[in-house]
This record gives structure tokens, sequence and C-alpha cells, in this order.
């Protein structure tokens, strides 16, 4: 099993101000790279405290590419409704070139009503443009003089640059939360799969079976292989009691701002998104233990955080990698940084042979 970042920032400017923020994350990501983790994850959103801080994980992971030399740098994810194909595979491309090849390309479909009412893109359609957008951004990476007609965007002849790194492309990610279709076809496509499993881990294990069982129709026998990464809180401290007060209170911040961002779901409906209906009410009423206790987080000391891993992953059926949020709630670098580095030097040499 590998192990990384994954940053999301919900910070208000009473909390930490974006230039602290960044400093932060940019200094967590050379640590990590220092303690032998394998990869950094940065998210995409707008408008709301809960990761409006960054509209660009591009644009983040550029500079995390300045500092660093062998982490993998995953969006996770951009938001491809939002994107013209050409853009988003030429800025795509460009970073790959960036950091020599180090780039894994993680799409998400987006959910938060406001972007979409604000950025005039309609909700019902976003299956479509999802899946189409992301078709052509791997043609155009993989192919010369592309032509799509489509109900979102069309041109001719078009040969995008630069040309990936990587080759044939950077690898493929998608994010699926709630909707088996989700990880069905994330299967189909032969893509990696992203999970964040905070809410109802217990509700994965069929999910992941979805995925998993539409991978092996399409692709078996081809030598590729289903991945999973999952992006789970972790506090990390001397003793039990400490980690849970420091995520008690980091945790309801997290929850809070979230709950804050996805609030139009209490008066909102779409076809395309079910069950998502009522979204804040849940987790303005969800308390932080609930998520060390079920697994939604890891939280504990060294000892009890590698016993807790175990579990998870036993418990999910397996994944390939868990990218941890130290930083949520906006917790200062120094009690992140704390976890950081007890996750690499006391838990990290048990739990990588998973």
């Amino acid at each position: 099993m590998r192990f990384g970042l994954s940053f999301l920032p919900d910070c208000t400017p009473e909390t930490k101000l974006p230039h602290t923020y960044f400093s932060d994350a940019l200094e967590l990501s050379v640590r990590a790279e220092l303690g032998g983790l394998d990869s950094i994850k940065m998210t995409e959103h707008y408008l709301h405290h809960y990761g409006g801080y960054c509209p660009s994980p591009l644009g983040f992971l550029s500079a995390v590419a300045a500092r660093t030399s062998t982490v993998r740098l995953i969006t996770g994810c951009v938001l491809p409704v939002f994107h013209h194909p050409v853009q988003l595979a030429a800025e795509a491309a460009q970073l790959d070139a960036i950091s020599g090849g180090r780039l894994d390309v993680g799409f998400a479909r987006a959910y938060l009503p406001d972007e979409f009412d604000t950025l005039g893109v309609d909700m019902d359609e976003s299956v479509d443009r999802f899946r189409e957008t992301i078709r052509a951004v791997r043609r155009i990476w993989t192919e010369e003089k592309v032509t799509e007609s489509t109900p979102f965007f069309a041109y001719r002849d078009v040969t995008g640059l630069p040309r990936p790194t990587q080759q044939p492309r950077p690898p493929i990610w998608g994010a699926a939360v709630r909707t088996p279709e989700s990880f069905s076809w994330l299967g189909a496509e032969g893509h990696g799969l992203l999970i964040t499993p905070m809410i109802s881990p217990h509700e994965f294990r069929d999910h992941l079976t979805l995925y998993r069982d539409a991978f092996a129709a399409a692709h078996g026998g081809s030598g590729l292989r289903p991945r999973v990464a999952a992006s789970l809180p972790l506090v990390v401290a001397d003793t039990d009691a400490h980690a849970e007060e420091i995520a008690e209170t980091y945790l309801r911040r997290y929850l809070d701002v979230w709950a804050e961002a996805v609030s139009a779901w209490d008066r909102r409906e779409s076809s395309a998104y079910r069950g998502y209906s009522g979204f804040g009410w849940m987790l303005r009423g969800l308390k932080p233990e609930k998520l060390f206790t079920e697994g939604g987080a890891i939280v504990g000391s060294p000892a009890t955080v590698v016993d807790r891993i175990r579990a998870f992953n036993d418990h999910i059926g397996g994944v390939d990698q868990i990218l941890w949020q130290i930083d949520f709630g906006a917790m200062p670098l120094a009690e992140a940084g704390q976890t950081l580095q007890l996750f690499c030097d006391k838990v990290l040499p048990v739990v990588k042979s998973l």
C-alpha cells in the first residue's frame, strides 16, 4: 500500500488566510516527500470556504512540482464540467512537462449547486458533460487532428500542445461518491477510482465490487488492473486521548464548513444526483466522534493508527493507496506537522507492507 497527502482547503479568513494556507500546504508537501510518502493531491472548488481557496489544483501542484522531485502530483479532482477539453488537456500536459512526468489526473463530476448555477452549467447535464469531456481530453493527449461535435463543445482538426511527457498519457482517475453507475462507468473505462469514505465507509465495499467487476468485464486479460485510492482524515498524537481531542475540534470545523457549502441541497433535487437532497442536514447532525469510531477518520496513537488502518483496509476490501487529510479544519501547521512526522516515523514503516 502507498500513502500520500490529500488537500482540500476548508478555511475561513478568520481561521486561516489564503497565503498562510498555501504556505502551510507547500511546507507539508515537502515534508511528506522527505518522510517517504508517494503523492500529493489537491481539489478544485469555487465560491465556498469548502475548497474555494483552490480553483486550480494544477496551479497548486505546479508549485509542489518546483519544490519536490519524486512525489506523484494528483488532481483530486479537477471538474471537467467547468472546462473546455482543449484547455484542460493543455494545462495538464504543461504540468506533466514541468514535473518531469509526475502527474496523475483525477476528474470529478462536481456536486455543489452554487457552482453550477454561478458558472451557468446545467446540473442535469453533468453526467454527459463529465464523460464527454474526459473522453475528449484523452483523445487530445493521444491523437492528432482531433474532431469533436457534441452538445457541449465542437472543434475540427485539433492537435493539442504540449504533448504529454508520460506516454501515451498521464494516468487517469475518477471520483465516485454515491451513484452506483459512476463506479461501474469508471471501471468499464479502465480508470483508477478515487473515494472519500468519510461519511459511510460501510457502503463502499459493495461500490468497490461494482467498480472491480466492471473493470474485469471490460479489461480482463489486457494487463490493466483496477486501482483504488481513498482519502481520509488522519490525526496521530502521543496518546489516543490527545489525538481524539485534536480530531474533535478540527473535524467539527471541517463538517461545519462542508455543511455550509452543501446547504443548497436542503432545498434542491436533481435527477443526476439521487440521494443528495438533505446532505447539509446530515452533515450538521454528524458528530465528529462517529467518524473516528466507525472508520471515517483514522485517529489515535501510532499503535492505534496501525490497527485502524488494517481494520479499514480489511473492511473496505482493500485499497491501493490512502491519501491523508492532515490539515482539515484549518488546523495549524504545528499540529498537522506533528501528525505527519509521527505517521512517517512510527506508522509508515509498519503499514507500507500491507
